[in-house]
């Protein structure tokens, strides 16, 4: 999954309209955002793999630590509980941690059996990935549906409040639909430092958000 993370993050804005889109951003990607890190620290192991699922050309063959779920459940608790108290919003909490643990929930439904219950536990996924076509469906309405919850709660106080909402739209999504046709990376070690691109999303969130207003009764 990846665009779907994205239209989560939008669409969180309707429920809660208080919650920096930077902030929303990052917990739905956080999952994604420490992953490479723990790559190039050897913690965690990925394999080009060409044709491990239609989608994806690569095999996730241990991430305990970013991708099981009982890790991600106390990954949700703790980031829920800080933008609890960081934002002083007790809906705000529960946002972010839901965001956190909606990244596993649509991994889930994309990945092969590939993710842990716990480090070392059973491995399960319902395996998407293996239809391109159900997969570009599935997670096109899945934007389509977080834009449009955004464009109902907020409202762009400039051009660039447009511009950079659509440029980030567009670049994540020619990221993501030209996966299956992508030319392979050269290791593993290629994957993990491209995938650090991600942590450039929460920032660009922000700057979206410096250009755009909440309207009156979004939530």
């Amino acid at each position: 999954m990846f665009v779907g993370h994205l239209a989560v993050a939008l669409g969180a804005k309707r429920v809660a309209p208080d919650v920096p889109l930077g902030a929303t951003v990052a917990a739905a990607f956080g999952l994604d955002l420490v992953w490479p890190v723990l790559l190039l620290l050897g913690v965690e192991t990925v394999r080009v793999s060409p044709g491990d699922t239609a989608f994806t050309n690569l095999a996730f063959d241990a991430y305990p630590w970013s991708h099981s779920l009982l890790t991600v459940v106390v990954w949700s608790v703790l980031i829920g509980l800080t933008g609890r108290h960081l934002l002083a919003s007790g809906r705000a909490g529960i946002v972010l941690g839901g965001l956190v643990l909606s990244h596993w929930v649509l991994d889930f439904v994309t990945h092969r059996p590939d993710l842990p219950l716990w480090p070392g536990g059973s491995l399960v996924g319902l395996g998407l990935w293996n239809s391109i076509p159900g997969t570009i469906l599935l997670e096109a309405g899945l934007l389509a549906w977080g834009l449009s919850a955004y464009h109902r709660a907020t409202t762009a106080r400039d051009r660039t409040g447009t511009a950079a909402l659509v440029a980030l739209v567009a670049l994540t999504g020619l990221i993501w639909v030209t996966q299956p046709w992508a030319p392979l990376p050269g290791s593993a070690t290629a994957v993990a430092a491209g995938a650090l691109i991600l942590w450039l999303l929460p920032p660009w969130a922000l700057w979206i958000e410096r250009h755009r207003s909440v309207k009156d009764g979004a939530a």
